[in-house]
């Protein structure tokens, strides 16, 4: 089988991934997160994804064209799912711990007792559900899902949170879902963490608001990947930065290229 790929994810466990076609040629396309466009590939006959976010994945072009699609198997999401949490969790605490001093004039800055900390999770789906699990027995943990409650229960949660993480996937809805009125009901002080999507944030009202020093913000998903916007001045103090590594745990990896080869030789 041909591969082309637009994500190096799995290259050291697949070495057939080094050896990538150009689109034209290709029979598999291994993706990541970035956009895919299928018209410039007249011999596909399967798209992998590595990973669960489904936003860049063309279902309904591949289904035309009888494209089968591979994503994740059961035991492969579970390390996604328990990662990507995990990774939440430190970004959400290094925010929570994000302002308690100085090394070099050791000033030594009196903080809130963590348990009366409030983090505000919005989505619980797979991801969401675990982040709770694993937050609730530091902080004071509130929790929207866009299933569950009204849109009007929103804004005096904002209101409350010290920090907002965001656990929901990215569609036409939920793009720009956190705009600069939601940041503006957002406490002086608190902050956004992003293992999600990063258009579900408003990148401009984000900006805006980091720059004039009253919110922080974690993010390990961006606009548009590798990201070099302007945000970045900000990395580390008032808008940290990780490269998309949520999931990336080695045990999700092998899982990842186990399930890439089981496509493949159904496909072949």
């Amino acid at each position: 089988m041909r591969y082309w790929k637009n994500t190096s994810t799995i290259d050291h466990l697949v070495p057939e991934l080094l050896n990538k076609v150009s689109a034209n040629e290709a029979e598999i396309a291994v993706i990541g997160s970035k956009q895919i466009d299928i018209d410039v590939m007249p011999h596909l006959k399967g798209i992998f994804k590595c990973g669960v976010g489904t936003d860049n994945v063309p279902f309904s072009e591949a289904k035309k064209r009888n494209i089968e699609i591979c994503l994740p198997s059961k035991n492969t999401k579970k390390y996604i799912f328990e990662e990507t949490a995990n990774f939440a969790v430190y970004l959400i605490l290094r925010m929570l711990y994000s302002d308690i001093g100085s090394l070099e004039q050791w000033e030594k800055r009196s903080r809130v007792f963590l348990g009366n900390q409030k983090v505000l999770l919005i989505g619980q789906g797979n991801i969401g559900k675990i982040v709770k699990s694993k937050l609730q027995p530091f902080v004071e943990i509130m929790a929207f899902d866009l299933a569950i409650n009204k849109i009007e229960e929103l804004k005096s949660l904002i209101k409350q949170a010290d920090v907002i993480s965001l656990h929901i996937p990215l569609d036409e809805y939920t793009r720009n879902f956190i705009d600069a009125e939601k940041m503006n009901w957002m406490k002086d002080g608190s902050s956004i963490v992003n293992t999600a999507r990063g258009p579900i944030v408003d990148e401009e009202a984000l900006y805006i608001e980091v720059s004039a020093g009253r919110l922080r913000a974690a993010f390990d998903v961006y606009w548009k990947e590798p990201y070099i916007g302007k945000l970045c001045m900000y990395h580390p103090d008032r808008f940290f930065m990780t490269p998309h590594v949520s999931s990336n745990c080695e045990d999700f990896l092998i899982g990842l290229a186990a399930d890439l080869y089981e496509f493949t030789n159904k496909l072949s």
